[in-house]
């Protein structure tokens, strides 16, 4: 029998519609987040020093930073240009598995439709930042270096690219999908003492998943820009 959530009480949405109506919740929640951390950067001298607190600027200061520097490690010295995408998807996915931690949510990332439609974002970035960065020279990435094998690699590139969106989908939402089952099942026992390593056990999951998507991300943009280097 389908557990209560707290989106249910929303008018319309329904056991079915739960995930729905989280990532439609997380985005206002991000959105709001980034119009806070717009505000305090303030103008002039002041929004380009680092905050020396914890913050929300902070934090999305200290995404940035780091993704960026993992992009240009990654990529190349052009990577860090991709920072504000990179730790946008860091950002957004991370904050929807956290949400599965409240007790009476359901996270929008255990749900593959969710997830896959992020594997077809980032099918569809780093192919059209490929096509940016290298023109249709882009494409001979697809027929590999030997000419008298290009209809053969052809087909291989194909389907490893196509099966990119399914793979980045199905591992964030069956590793999500396992971890709050198994948090949901102890706090079911037990709401506090028993529950806590999993609570711990949870956050580390939900950061760890944010990041390994996002480092696909990245080296698939790597290899999409293969030719700059």
């Amino acid at each position: 029998m389908p557990h209560f959530t707290w989106t249910q009480i929303i008018p319309g949405v329904g056991h079915h519609y739960a995930h729905v109506a989280t990532l439609f919740l997380v985005t206002i929640l991000i959105a709001a987040m980034g119009l806070v951390a717009r505000a305090s950067l303030g103008n002039g001298e002041t929004a380009v020093i680092p905050t020396g607190k914890f913050s929300i600027r902070g934090m999305f200061e200290f995404f940035t930073e780091y993704i960026g520097g993992l992009a240009e490690q990654i990529i190349g010295h052009h990577g860090r240009l991709f920072a504000p995408y990179f730790a946008s998807v860091f950002t957004f996915i991370l904050i929807n598995n956290l949400v599965g931690l409240i007790p009476g949510m359901t996270p929008a990332t255990d749900n593959f439709n969710t997830t896959f439609a992020f594997g077809v974002f980032s099918f569809l970035a780093y192919n059209a930042i490929g096509l940016k960065e290298g023109g249709l020279g882009y494409l001979k990435h697809f027929l590999g270096p030997v000419l008298w094998l290009a209809p053969l690699m052809l087909i291989i590139e194909l389907i490893s690219h196509f099966i990119r969106p399914l793979t980045l989908g199905l591992r964030l939402a069956n590793v999500m999908t396992g971890d709050h089952t198994v948090l949901s099942v102890f706090l079911g026992l037990a709401p506090f003492g028993p529950a806590i390593p999993f609570y711990a056990m949870g956050l580390l999951v939900c950061t760890i998943q944010a990041f390994v998507f996002t480092l696909l991300s990245m080296v698939y943009v790597a290899l999409a820009t293969a030719h700059d280097h």
